[in-house]
């Protein structure tokens, strides 16, 4: 395992574990799949994953019950991190909601708790004010936010008064905008982008076509997998696939090697089970030549999905069962 080269007081590993799967029944992994979350956690540990992320969000809270209890003493190894679902995140509310996360989790501190959303009404001063009180006290080490812009991002940093370590942002290679200014910026500064649905909920991995599209809600509600979509990213996948080959991989491994050869990015894919975890966790030792990575950038840039507005006609008659 590879980890990030910054002065945190846990060493944070390239490839982390997203757990918002855990206890959230929309991803159609089946009742038994709390169980195997334990082994998958376990799993990870064993690899060297030193990064789990949740909130309390995922599963109404059940995610940080699950995750905490799978981690059991080794809690206090790794980094955890959780993230406050920003409903009038004003400073008494945001303390409240880091002791109730704690609570969950079973941890006296949380090792970064992060902003999931940009409220759009109330101010980040009043946000990080209880944020800076949260680590004042010890129950917060460092603090993080979600799905931030460059500019509110450093507003948040500016009214924390300390480093806001990172900026949690959906990132992989066909949602390419953290390339333009977020990861040039945690390079610049020294921070951290966290990629989520680095491998575009599964489009990546190759193992989806328009003729066998996914299962689940959330993979349905993505306009990515229109069988449209799917059709066109063909060639895509095919970029990933000769890569692979060359690094005895996956085309999901190559994927995850694409995002973390930035520095300063890590990943936080989730697992559906143990092997899984292991592929996941094997993509953070994979370099690609600088030929290998053009390649997969000029396919990436050749991929046009159909996407926004365009897609919602489209989404609908594919739920209809219409062409």
């Amino acid at each position: 395992m590879r980890f990030v080269r910054l002065d945190t007081p846990k060493p944070i590993s390239k490839i982390g574990l997203g757990t918002w799967q855990f206890g959230s029944r929309e991803w159609g992994y089946g009742p038994d799949y709390e169980r195997r979350a334990a082994e998958i956690v376990r799993r990870a540990l064993d690899l060297g994953v030193t990064l789990f992320d949740t909130a309390e969000l995922y599963g109404f809270g059940r995610s940080e019950r699950i995750l905490g209890a799978a981690l059991g003493d080794d809690r206090g190894k790794v980094v955890v991190a959780s993230k406050i679902f920003p409903l009038l995140p004003v400073a008494p509310v945001v303390q409240q909601r880091a002791v109730a996360s704690a609570a969950r989790l079973g941890v006296d501190g949380i090792d970064l708790y992060q902003v999931h959303q940009a409220n759009p009404v109330v101010a980040d001063t009043t946000t990080m004010r209880g944020m800076r009180s949260l680590q004042d006290v010890g129950l917060v080490g460092e603090v993080g936010v979600s799905n931030y812009d460059l500019r509110r991002w450093r507003f948040a940093e500016a009214a924390l008064g300390r480093r806001v370590l990172s900026n949690q942002v959906r990132y992989s290679m066909i949602d390419r905008g953290p390339e333009g200014d977020l990861i040039p910026y945690a390079e610049q500064a020294g921070r951290i982008v966290i990629a989520y649905s680095p491998l575009a909920q599964g489009f990546l991995s190759g193992r989806y076509d328009a003729t066998n599209p996914p299962a689940g809600a959330v993979r349905r509600a993505n306009p990515y997998f229109l069988p449209e979509n799917l059709a066109r990213g063909t060639e895509l996948v095919a970029t990933l696939r000769e890569v692979a080959d060359a690094h005895d991989a996956t085309p999901s491994q190559i994927a995850l090697a694409y995002v973390l050869r930035h520095p300063n990015v890590v990943a936080i894919p989730g697992a559906s089970g143990v092997e899984q975890m292991e592929r996941n966790a094997a993509a953070a030792d994979i370099d690609l030549t600088d030929d290998e990575y053009a390649a997969l950038v000029a396919a990436a840039h050749a991929f046009r999905p159909v996407t926004g507005l365009a897609a919602v006609p489209r989404m609908i008659r594919a739920r209809l069962g219409k062409k």
